[in-house]
């Protein structure tokens, strides 16, 4: 019984380290809209332009980067280290 009792306990303490859902931050099922042509004609070439989207929040655009542990949203940015926004609009 108590054999029963730790493999029980060892099952679900391992099922708490699987990875939930399907992707990293903001992943969901609907594809993401198309960037502009003036975002991807400044944007760095070293980003995930597959996975930027432009965040409400701020106004500018994220990407998604995958790291080896995790993966986060980064801002897109120029070569030049410059954020990729939207102007403000008043």
């Amino acid at each position: 019984m108590t054999r029963i009792t730790a493999l029980a306990t060892f099952s679900l303490l391992l099922g708490g380290c699987t990875a939930g859902g399907t992707g990293g931050p903001g992943s969901e099922d609907a594809p993401l809209p198309p960037l502009p042509e003036s975002v991807v004609a400044v944007a760095a070439p070293w980003q995930n332009l597959a996975t930027a989207r432009l965040l409400p929040e701020d106004g500018c655009y994220w990407y998604e980067h995958s790291g080896q542990v995790e993966t986060t949203l980064l801002p897109l940015r120029t070569p030049e280290g410059r954020p990729i926004c939207q102007a403000a609009t008043r």
